[in-house]
Formats: C-alpha cells, structure tokens, sequence
C-alpha cells in the first residue's frame, strides 16, 4: 500500500510547466512540523508533484505560507548530476489537493455568509408569496 496524506503550509511559489504533449505539471514543497522526544520542533520538507487541470487550480490559487492537505503516493527517482554523482529523489505525487486557507479569509467568509443569507431571504419571499393561503 502506498498512501500518503499531509497537511502543511506551503514553502514556495508554485512553479508550472507543461509536457511536450500539453499537460500541466505544477511542483512545490510544504513544511510540516514534526515533534521531537525532547520537545524540539523540526520540520520536515517533501517535495510536491500535481499533475492536469488540478497543478493549474494550484498555481492560480496557491500562495507561498498557505496551508493546504495532500492525498498521494510516494515515487522514488534518480538522476544524474553534470559531475557524475547520482541523486535520489523522493516525491509525493499529488492524486488531491485540498486548499485549506484562503488569502484574507476573513474578509471572504463574511461576504460570502451576507450573500448567503440574502439569497435564503430572497428565496423564502418568492416561495411565501406562491403559497395560496
């Protein structure tokens, strides 16, 4: 079995590129807190892989320090450096992203729960005005 889910905050811009044959490839990194025995903080960094419309949705609506949920798989990889050495690489590949954070959510809530009510107002007069009694 091979699942990983992680909630963090991201570290970096999200940088997009594209394949030869047009899909969206969109990579970043977050930071998650891991607790030590002597009661240190650490963090722990891995490397983000989002492929198709999901990598666009992150790179318009991601921003570096906002915390966001991953749901993936781990894939292991190497290459080769110009002097010669190998490096391996670990990844999680992104299969769900959740945006847990919004910019100025605050702000967003508000006005989304006054438009809410209004709607459920609006609506509720047009229902009790089709009521015959």
């Amino acid at each position: 079995m091979n699942n990983v889910t992680l909630i963090g905050r991201t570290t970096r811009e999200v940088e997009l590129r594209y394949t030869p044959s047009q899909t969206a490839v969109a990579r970043f990194s977050i930071a998650i807190s891991r607790p030590t025995k002597d009661g240190e903080k650490k963090a722990d960094f891995p490397s983000i892989i989002v492929f198709g419309k999901q990598a666009e949705n992150c790179e318009k609506y991601l921003a570096k320090g906002r915390l966001v949920g991953i749901q993936g798989r781990l894939q292991t990889g190497s290459y080769e450096k110009s002097d010669g050495s190998k490096v391996y690489t670990t990844d999680v590949i992104a299969e769900r992203v959740e945006f847990l954070e919004w910019g100025d959510t605050e702000n967003r809530t508000e006005n989304h729960a006054e438009s809410e009510s209004q709607e459920s107002i609006d609506d509720f007069k047009t229902l009790d005005e089709a009521v015959p009694f």
